[in-house]
């Protein structure tokens, strides 16, 4: 679900939140897949192109916060 006010304050949670919003753009069929690296201190994101570059956390929460808002 979500919020009008972010749930994060780190990398950490914002890479937790980057994931939720990825799987719920995935349940509602908006993308088709989505991959996470995990690093020991950091993660990318890889959106189904595989001629993109990885996306930073900041960068997939922004647009899988996209997705999932103008879907709604």
């Amino acid at each position: 679900m979500l919020t009008n006010q972010p749930t994060f304050h780190d990398e950490q949670s914002l890479a937790d939140a980057a994931e939720d919003l990825g799987n719920q753009a995935l349940q509602q069929g908006l993308i088709h897949s989505f991959v996470v690296r995990h690093f020991a201190d950091s993660r990318q994101f890889y959106i189904p192109d595989e001629h993109q570059e990885p996306l930073t956390p900041e960068q997939a929460y922004l647009q899988f916060k996209a997705l999932v808002t103008s879907s709604d």
